[in-house]
């Protein structure tokens, strides 16, 4: 009996843990963590029922060997943090050799912490190009109540971190729009980013673009050079609305005419959209509360649901 029950504990310690809330980033990620933790159960039983423990093996593997994968976890190495504003920092992570994420457009990859005992993920977009070789950066704002940005704030260069992917996307094709309207809050650049950059890239690529990027202050702009780089381009514009700023005499000249105080409204919304030079086909990145009140205000701006995206 007592074999019995020593087998039924090891058995039980085999047993695949059930993920907690906190552990789903909320981004409809397939598969899902809960998708994995099922498979993994399933795997688990038929093993326990034919008494065969090399069915598991393989079961929980964390891969080392940096391809980036939608079911485990896979290790990447920091190899620089740098500070944009208070609260928002650009990580760059190591990929052997001239290896590349290989990421479609706009696509997130999860992040696994833990934090105090508890398992934690969540998404974020890389900012660099999906093609970028040995190397991958992405912008993370941290919260101070965030359990995820308590992780994030001890990270240093050379630090190793877990992350699976790659998920979701928007289904960019050259020149398939007359023109891109991109709606961002604050971080809500990051999927921008990479998209802006393939159309800069590409001489056959002729979309329009306009960007709105929504900050509290100008100090909070993040990647102020990179942004300034591509607005020089023919076919991009950039204008920024700052919620807290109450003049624009003290920005640089430069910013003047194409930044608006207060915050982006139903009012400001039809005047871009009036401005833009074709119909926009939108692009929605921000808090939940962003991304709804942007909905609304296309909505009576006459830009229907069918010309949206939201990330």
């Amino acid at each position: 009996l007592q074999a019995m029950s020593d087998n039924e504990q090891d058995w039980l310690a085999l047993r695949p843990q059930e993920p907690s809330p906190s552990q789903c980033c909320g981004s409809g990620c397939k598969p899902c963590i809960y998708d994995v933790y099922e498979k993994e159960l399933a795997q688990w039983e038929r093993a326990k029922a034919m008494q065969d423990k090399s069915l598991l093996i393989g079961k929980k593997e964390q891969s080392n060997n940096s391809e980036l994968n939608p079911d485990t976890f896979t290790a990447f190495s920091v190899s620089s943090v740098e500070q944009l504003t208070e609260d928002t920092y650009q990580y760059k992570f190591e990929l052997p050799g001239n290896s590349s994420l290989r990421l479609s457009l706009g696509q997130h990859i999860v992040l696994r912490g833990v934090v105090n005992g508890l398992e934690v993920q969540r998404a974020y977009t890389p900012i660099s190009p999906g093609n970028a070789e040995g190397y991958f950066e992405v912008l993370i704002k941290c919260y101070e109540a965030g359990l995820m940005s308590q992780y994030i704030k001890t990270w240093k260069r050379g630090d190793v971190v877990f992350w699976r992917g790659p998920f979701g996307g928007f289904p960019y094709r050259p020149n398939k729009h007359g023109e891109l309207l991109m709606l961002a809050s604050g971080t809500g650049l990051a999927p921008m980013i990479p998209i802006l950059q393939s159309i800069t890239d590409d001489e056959e690529d002729e979309t329009f673009v306009t960007l709105v990027g929504c900050f509290p202050t100008f100090d909070k702009i993040y990647l102020k050079p990179l942004l300034q780089d591509l607005a020089r381009y023919w076919n991009i514009r950039i204008f920024y609305v700052l919620s807290q700023e109450t003049s624009l005499e003290k920005l640089p000249w430069s910013y003047q005419e194409n930044t608006y105080t207060g915050h982006l409204n139903e009012d400001l919304m039809k005047t871009i959209i009036k401005s833009c030079r074709r119909k926009p086909f939108v692009l929605i990145c921000g808090s939940s509360a962003f991304n709804e009140d942007m909905s609304r205000y296309l909505k009576t701006s006459g830009i229907e649901e069918n010309c949206c995206f939201v990330f």
